[in-house]
């Protein structure tokens, strides 16, 4: 009898025990490189999380219509930023420096790998244009950063190609 009311608790162990396991690492990838040798992530304030539903942030007055890029894409797994990167972030650094406004950086990722590492991996994207902006000049405090993980995709195909554009921070 005793046995007979451990059968619920045992078999609720046991798939909790299975589902974690099942989603504790990304899939490989034949691009990858391997761990994540990204920047660090700067300690303090402004980094939070979102969803897609979450209508609490509100867009920033930052010059978008400028021809200067504010979408910056990155490697699978990694939050490195790209050599082709930089001279655009240079440009939003001395446009921050000379018209300080209030600026949002949203972190994504594709979407493989569980959605807790893909949020993960957007703030730290996120953080590592924050951190970049910052060793230019730009004050901290107008900078926000801001991960949605894989629930915006910017393409919804699961190729390369798709997962690709998705593995970006936008600048807003």
């Amino acid at each position: 009898m005793k046995f007979e009311t451990l059968k619920p608790v045992l078999a609720c162990t046991l798939l909790s025990s299975f589902l974690v396991a099942c989603s504790s690492t990304p899939p490989a990838s034949s691009s990858s490189s391997g761990a994540n040798t990204g920047s660090s992530i700067l300690s303090g304030s402004n980094v939070s999380t979102g969803s897609v539903n979450d209508g609490s942030l509100s867009g920033s007055d930052i010059d978008t219509d400028g021809g200067i890029e504010t979408v910056f894409y990155f490697d699978f797994d990694q939050s490195t930023l790209k050599p082709e990167s930089l001279a655009a972030l240079r440009i939003h650094a001395q446009r921050l420096i000379a018209n300080p406004v209030n600026v949002r950086l949203e972190g994504h990722a594709d979407e493989r790998g569980t959605r807790e590492y893909n949020m993960a991996l957007g703030e730290r994207r996120g953080s590592s244009v924050r951190e970049f902006l910052v060793l230019q000049g730009v004050d901290a405090s107008l900078l926000e950063v801001i991960s949605y993980g894989e629930e915006r995709p910017a393409s919804l195909d699961s190729t390369e190609s798709s997962w690709a554009l998705n593995r970006r921070v936008e600048i807003k």
